[in-house]
């Protein structure tokens, strides 16, 4: 009966920790749309406006949101539409276009997605247009409903976009922007960059037609807000089906917030990068750690994913070479010490090598040239060695200068944590460095 009892109670626990782990998983990943926004109250409620004075009133708006990766601005446009849409009647009468700069990389494959998008593929059919704003006039002009005077509201959302103002002769950014000041269909349309010079790689006739408003998005809230926000993300809300679970959970994110080792982790993590983005990565990778057996997160999780956090990618190579590639860093380090960090080319590494192998023939294998020349190109293809100029056809690859991309740091953490490295190899590796 007991063993029923702990079976049913276990199940229960493991449905809680995954009801969790869906909630919270949502809201880092911007997939819950109740999630809250962060010190950007006033630029909310400004594009609200906007959008609303397009969607309402038909009047004919541009605005670009500017701000660095991370800092919210999908977010926030995000949490406006929604706004908007839950005003009366204005869903069922609003169109939107969403267009990215990193995917419609020209002018006539926006203009395809823009037809897509607007469920107007039947009504151009086999067209053939004279040109850019005539195709684009013809579809604004297929959305007219009834009389001429009212039309339905186009919202444009262009996501990076900077790259839209690289096409040729800026003709999809120019028509947008010109119909949005003429008196014809109403449209907002909405740059979203975090380039702060966007105003100068736009045209003189682009800019002209552009209303020259911008939002401004810093992350400028302070470590004792950034707490704040770390504890609001984590918290479950009151809605929760278990409300005892909810209470604990809740009481648990209370005393981490207070714990003194985790608030060194954010602290850390705040001086580094202030952004939403890095903040919703390190409690993603601390809440992968929860099972029912583990139900809550403690501060060693909070730990170890920050760790995970600040690996160092290069270092992370390292622990995957082969014994002879780590001699020949090694070898590099040296020449790097000796010379003070002048470029080397692989005739210098080989003989350094060679030297190392006479002192401990009786513990190294003494490699031939083609096999060391093989382990070299290897570390130039995974980039932790670079040429310093271009290769040129008949330049004899022994003697092309080269210089290394790792410091001493790094290729100390590295073999300290390099699985069965030969001891001769590490004392090598310590003598050259012996000044660390």
């Amino acid at each position: 009966m007991s063993s029923r009892k702990s079976k049913s109670s276990n199940l229960i626990q493991t449905d809680y920790v995954s009801q969790v782990q869906r909630i919270l998983r949502e809201r880092f990943c911007h997939q819950s749309p109740h999630g809250n926004l962060f010190g950007v109250q006033i630029q909310y409620k400004h594009l609200v406006e906007l959008l609303k004075r397009t969607a309402i009133h038909g009047e004919s708006n541009s605005v670009l949101i500017i701000g660095p990766r991370g800092s919210g601005k999908t977010m926030l446009i995000n949490h406006a539409l929604k706004e908007l849409m839950e005003v009366e009647g204005v869903s069922e009468n609003v169109l939107q276009v969403h267009l990215n700069g990193l995917l419609q990389i020209n002018d006539k494959i926006a203009l395809k997605e823009i037809t897509r998008q607007l469920n107007l593929e039947n009504v151009v059919g086999d067209k053939v247009f004279g040109s850019f704003a005539e195709n684009l006039s013809f579809l604004l002009e297929a959305l007219k409903k009834g009389d001429r005077t009212s039309s339905c509201p186009v919202i444009f959302i262009l996501d990076e976009f900077d790259l839209f103002a690289h096409h040729k002769n800026q003709t999809l950014l120019y028509n947008l922007l010109d119909i949005s000041q003429s008196a014809q269909t109403p449209v907002a349309i909405i740059g979203l960059t975090c380039r702060l010079d966007i105003l100068e790689l736009l045209e003189k006739r682009v800019k002209s037609r552009f209303s020259h408003r911008q939002i401004h998005l810093m992350n400028s809230f302070s470590f004792p807000q950034y707490l704040k926000i770390f504890k609001e993300q984590l918290s479950l809300p009151s809605v929760f089906p278990e409300k005892i679970f909810a209470e604990k959970w809740n009481e648990n994110v209370q005393n981490l917030s207070e714990d003194r080792s985790v608030r060194e982790v954010l602290q850390n993590h705040f001086n580094v990068s202030k952004n939403l983005r890095s903040l919703h990565m390190l409690l993603m990778l601390a809440l992968n750690r929860v099972t029912p057996s583990h139900p809550f997160i403690t501060a060693a999780d909070l730990m170890e994913a920050n760790q995970l956090c600040s690996m160092d990618s290069k270092g992370n190579i390292v622990h995957g070479l082969s014994v002879l590639e780590i001699c020949l860093i090694i070898a590099m380090k040296h020449l790097n010490d000796i010379y003070e960090e002048e470029p080397f080319n692989f005739q210098m590494v080989y003989n350094e090598f060679q030297k190392f192998v006479q002192r401990k023939a009786h513990s190294v294998y003494n490699f031939e040239k083609p096999v060391v020349m093989k382990a070299f190109e290897h570390l130039q293809q995974l980039e932790l060695i670079r040429p310093m100029e271009r290769t040129s056809v008949n330049a004899q690859r022994e003697y092309q200068l080269m210089k290394l991309l790792l410091d001493n740091t790094q290729i100390m953490n590295a073999l300290q944590k390099y699985p069965n490295c030969p001891t001769d190899v590490r004392q090598w590796a310590t003598s050259s460095l012996s000044w660390l």
